[in-house]
């Protein structure tokens, strides 16, 4: 999870920017960066990811309304497998979208949402909750490369574009 500012009337740049941990969240808020020093950043800067190029990523994204941005902000709460406890049946269901909306409200109010979860590619509001996180499938963001024993295998993200910032969250399902 990762802001940074936005910078470029394409903001696919900015994205990319902050894929590859080059630029700074504009407030100093902390960064959820669990790969900052794994070793195959030396050979691949934006790992774990293989982004493609700003200019493909309309290849890759669905635009999604907001509700649907809460909702799947809120499924990355629950594990790629095995999950016990899917946030649908949780006791706390309703906090876990209300803090994905408070994570989300940061970027203002005419904010755009975007996800590479193909279930978005013919319905900008699809329902995350319903089904739950491993039932997500996605236009991958994910290097393909082996590193250090670890298979990448699924991955979810949810960028927004605000005026002033972009921010990515993503979740990376791993064996």
């Amino acid at each position: 999870m990762a802001t940074g500012p936005r910078r470029h009337e394409d903001w696919a740049h900015d994205v990319l920017a902050l894929m590859h941990r080059s630029v700074p969240d504009l407030r100093g808020w902390l960064r959820l960066d669990h790969d900052r020093a794994n070793p195959a950043r030396h050979s691949m800067p934006a790992y774990p990811f293989d982004p493609p190029a700003a200019a493909r990523f309309s290849d890759h994204l669905h635009r999604l309304e907001k509700e649907a941005a809460v909702a799947a902000l809120a499924v990355t709460a629950e594990e790629w497998q095995a999950e016990p406890a899917p946030v649908r049946s949780r006791p706390d269901r309703d906090a876990v979208p209300a803090d994905a909306r408070t994570l989300l409200d940061r970027y203002g109010p005419t904010a755009r949402h975007w996800t590479n979860a193909t279930a978005a590619a013919s319905d900008p509001a699809p329902d995350f909750l319903t089904p739950g996180f491993s039932a997500q499938r996605s236009h991958g963001f994910l290097t393909r490369k082996y590193f250090n024993g670890l298979d990448l295998f699924d991955d979810l993200g949810l960028i927004v574009v605000g005026e002033n910032e972009v921010g990515v969250f993503w979740s990376i399902g791993a064996c």
